[in-house]
């Protein structure tokens, strides 16, 4: 069963999904802002979509870095393929959404690093 966070991504990038047809992926952009700029909502979503207490587990600072290199160029390299017709992070981020992986949240709290 959806919890509402879930619900709410999911709207949120059905609507990216709509208006995702052109050269330009909303999803990526602002996924790259919350790799560069990691805001404090969109660790609550996360923590919404997976209902998980709030874990205390150390993440180290090179560890953060490096996570947050990689997503930011896995999400440039999404961004590049979404300029096909086709939008492709929309369809990436339901999948994520709806089965709530174990290594998306492990990479949200590399990003985030201790704070998380």
């Amino acid at each position: 069963m959806l919890n509402a966070a879930q619900l709410k991504a999911l709207s949120v990038f059905a609507i990216f999904a709509i208006i995702g047809f052109g050269p330009i992926s909303p999803g990526c952009l602002i996924g790259m802002f919350v790799v560069v700029k990691r805001p404090e909502w969109f660790r609550r979503l996360v923590r919404g979509i997976y209902d998980y207490p709030h874990d205390v587990d150390f993440v180290a600072a090179a560890e953060t870095r490096g996570a947050r290199i990689k997503t930011f160029a896995s999400l440039v390299t999404l961004f590049v393929i979404d300029i096909a017709p086709v939008p492709v992070t929309p369809v990436v981020a339901f999948a994520i959404i709806l089965s709530r992986p174990r290594w998306f949240y492990r990479t949200v709290r590399r990003i985030y690093g201790q704070a998380a």
